[in-house]
């Protein structure tokens, strides 16, 4: 299962460089349902006469309100054609909210302080595990639309990656209950990655957060030098690994379907630990403790750095989400 480690070093919009076995799973993984709505209505309940009059002497209600639905879109993450701009005026024309992200704005209060009861995001996998947080705590359903350099949920959920403008049919689309990860209390949506792609991924984005311009050669020269086992254990037990993986439901480990997900909704994590004995874990929990007290981690390909010991475990079937109708099985 195992193979030679080559790994994507390239900016986000870059393509794979692959080869067969567990480093192609990993990288080119993290290449990194009926409408619910809640508007009011009030049958069996208070009458139209009484409402108004309720809402005369108190203000203004969320009952006197369509909740409707709200986007947020992040420019950063799309390509040029559609224009962030373009995506937002075509949802617009839809009747969705729709919030071009500026600098410095919080993803998660833009979320949390939207009156909605369908919350939508559009950017890469990076951006929608936030937003889905709020959707699932809220209780309504969470759309992901296809707008980043690899959109590996949006694929595993059935959707075009390269029609973000057609996945805005989700918004009236049909509801389906998937699974949900959770790295201590992080959501995940994809995949946690430990050892060298998170590495990888904490040099990059530190090499350009400083504007250097060699930021690929200088993250490969990193992980290219980085031969230390990570010095973990796994749920007890020492595993000697560069390299370790926790998915949200299984991945396809064979061609041509390699790195894509079959189902969200397995109820189960999967496991890959790179030289490992079994290479692949299948179950509800996973504990991942290390000596440091802390790992660096690549959450749905961003950068991240979790307290251990990390409590891995999967909530089934906890997030509802959108897609157009005849579309994600």
């Amino acid at each position: 299962m195992l193979g030679e480690e080559r790994l994507d070093l390239g900016e986000a919009g870059a393509g794979p460089v692959l080869e067969p076995g567990f480093a192609q799973v990993v990288l080119d993984l993290m290449e990194a349902a009926l409408t619910h709505n809640r508007k009011y209505r009030h049958a069996a309940r208070t009458a139209p006469w009484a409402e108004r009059l309720i809402r005369g002497a108190m203000g203004p209600s969320r009952l006197a309100r369509s909740l409707g639905a709200f986007l947020l879109i992040n420019p950063r993450s799309g390509e040029d054609s559609p224009s962030a701009e373009e995506l937002a005026a075509e949802a617009e024309a839809r009747g969705i909210e729709a919030h071009v992200m500026q600098e410095g704005e919080d993803l998660v209060e833009l979320a949390r302080g939207a009156e909605a009861d369908k919350l939508g995001m559009a950017g890469g996998d990076g951006s929608l595990a936030p937003v889905a947080e709020v959707a699932l705590g809220r209780d309504v359903p969470f759309v992901s639309i296809p707008f980043g350099t690899r959109n590996h949920f949006a694929r595993d959920l059935g959707l075009d990656r390269d029609d973000p403008i057609g996945a805005l049919r989700a918004f009236d689309g049909t509801e389906r209950r998937i699974d949900v990860g959770r790295a201590n209390e992080r959501l995940f949506l994809n995949n946690v990655s430990l050892g060298l792609y998170a590495r990888l991924v904490h040099r990059r984005e530190h090499h350009r957060r400083r504007r250097e311009t060699l930021a690929r050669i200088r993250a490969w020269a990193i992980v290219v030098t980085h031969r230390e086992h990570l010095g973990i254990t796994i749920d007890g037990k020492a595993a000697e690994t560069r390299l370790l993986l926790v998915a949200n439901n299984g991945y396809v480990l064979e061609l041509p379907s390699l790195g894509e997900r079959e189902r969200l909704d397995e109820g189960k994590l999967h496991l890959y630990v790179q030289g490992g004995e079994p290479p692949e874990r299948v179950g509800e929990r996973f504990v991942v403790d290390a000596a440091a007290g802390r790992l660096e981690a690549a959450v749905d390909g961003e950068p991240e750095v979790l307290k251990t010991p990390i409590d891995f475990r999967i909530e089934p079937r906890a997030l509802r989400v959108l897609v157009p109708a005849g579309d994600g099985g």
